[in-house]
Formats: C-alpha cells, structure tokens, sequence
C-alpha cells in the first residue's frame, strides 16, 4: 500500500471509530510511518510504507493513546521533541511563552536560566539553542520524565538536566531568568479532564487544591536564587490570572499576558 492510499485508510478507520481529527491524525500516522514530515505528504504518496506499523498506530489512537505519544516526538517552537508515557505533551501555549522570554532575552549575555519543572525540557532546551551564550538549568523530578529531558538535550551543550524537586536545594549559580509551566489544575478539577488528558503523569497536572501550589513554592523558594532584576516567567492557567498577582508577593511590576486565543495564560514579573 502506498502512502496516498495509507492515508485514506486511516481516515475511514479512525472516522468509523468515533476518533476526533481523524484527518490530522491519519496525516500525522501515515506520515510518521513513511519517516516524513506533514508537509512533504505531496511528494511522496507513491512511496510504499509499512503497514503493519500504521495499523499498531491507529489501533493505539483508536484506543485512546494520546497521537504524540503513539508518534514518539512532537514538534514545539523550531525543534522536534521525545514524548511518550510519563512526561507532559507540549502544547502550543507553551511556544507562547518561549516567545514571550526571547523578547527580553538578551542573546549577547552569558545568561543563567533555569527551567523549572521541566518535563521534556522543550522550554529550557528551545531557550538554550536561542541563547547560545546561555546556561540553561533543567530541573525534573520525575524519573519517566528526566528520560525524556535528557534524551532531548542531548548534543546541546548549555543545557544541564538535573534530576531532582523544587522543593529542595541546588548548587547553581543565581539565574537571570526563571521559567516554568508548572502544574496549574486544581486537584478537583483533575477528574473532568479529556480521557486523553488523563494519560498524561498527574504529577504534571496537578497544582493542589487552588491550583498554585507551585507558584507558591517558586516565590517562596526561588526568589532569592535570583540576581537583583532577573525576570521570571510563568504558564498559568487561563482562571489563574487574578489569584496569581497576590501569591507572587517576592516579584514586582507583575503582568498577566494573555495567549492568542485573549485568555490568561503568562506571567512576568521582576526580583523585588
């Protein structure tokens, strides 16, 4: 079976399956298979692909797996990305807030930048190859997940991965940006998230009661690891933009930035 023909398949199996964006997701599969990327789909619909491996992928997506963990990478800001069971897919918010850093970043300092809750790393890791004059600290303390972190900083070598909780101490030397995409879901929340949500390590979900126990433990904890004027900034949740300003009390000139869809979604702020 070719790749044109692969694709259809999947379409009409996923579709017949109650499977959402069976379209894309087809796309994604068939593509993957044949070791292409999307938009190279036009030039290589004759191409014969292994169709043993697209049916384990469908099967997979059929049974609810999320798609990037049956692909085994998704792509985020200008890199591809390692994902599977235990780690936190990346999500196009998150580009945001890359984005939202590089436009303080200055590319021609030696900065100090840690990354915290770092899951994949495709926050630290993006920012490090932006900055190359950078230090690019990357703290998880997932084991599943520090799998996935180091593998993906492998070859980039201002990225350090360090296994651990930031809840503890580290020896680093003071940051000049601190970011992060902490767990922002309120505990009760956890329960009425999308089946494929579920998947995903609730350790990454899961924010406490109000959903800002890591922001806490940020400002709490993080604020004196910092030089006087670094910058921070912080994914929140898109309810979380009022709560978050009382809670960051260590941080001045704090500002909520909202995604493109105008919700809520980044904080930045100053070391007092």
């Amino acid at each position: 079976m070719n790749l044109k023909e692969a694709y259809s398949w999947g379409v009409k199996f996923l579709e017949g399956n109650g499977v959402d964006e069976a379209d894309f997701k087809s796309l994604c599969i068939a593509c993957r298979v044949a070791g292409i990327k999307n938009s190279e789909y036009l030039s290589h619909i004759n191409d014969d692909i292994i169709m043993s491996r697209l049916a384990d992928m469908l099967w997979r997506v059929k049974a609810g797996e999320p798609l990037q963990y049956v692909l085994g990478k998704w792509d985020f800001f200008e890199s591809e990305f390692y994902v599977g069971e235990g780690v936190l897919i990346p999500r196009p918010e998150t580009e945001e807030l890359v984005s939202l850093c590089l436009k303080y970043a200055d590319k021609n300092k030696e900065l100090v930048i840690y990354d915290l809750c770092s899951g994949t790393g495709c926050i630290g890791v993006s920012l490090a190859k932006k900055l190359p004059l950078s230090r690019v600290y990357c703290i998880e303390k997932s084991e599943k997940a520090f799998e996935y972190l180091k593998k993906n900083s492998e070859g980039v070598i201002n990225v350090k991965a360090i296994l651990g909780d930031i809840n503890n101490d580290f020896d680093m030397p003071k940051a000049d940006i601190i970011i992060s995409n902490p767990p922002y879901i309120k505990s009760s929340d956890i329960p009425s998230l999308q089946s494929e949500v579920l998947l995903e390590p609730e350790t990454a979900l899961d924010g406490g009661a109000d959903g800002l126990d890591f922001y806490r433990i940020i400002n709490d904890k993080w604020a004196d690891k910092m030089k006087d004027g670094a910058m921070l900034f912080l994914e929140i949740g898109n309810e979380q933009g009022r709560e978050i300003t009382s809670v960051l009390t260590n941080f001045k000139n704090v500002e909520i930035h909202k995604d493109l869809y105008k919700n809520d979604r980044m904080v930045t702020g100053i070391k007092a």
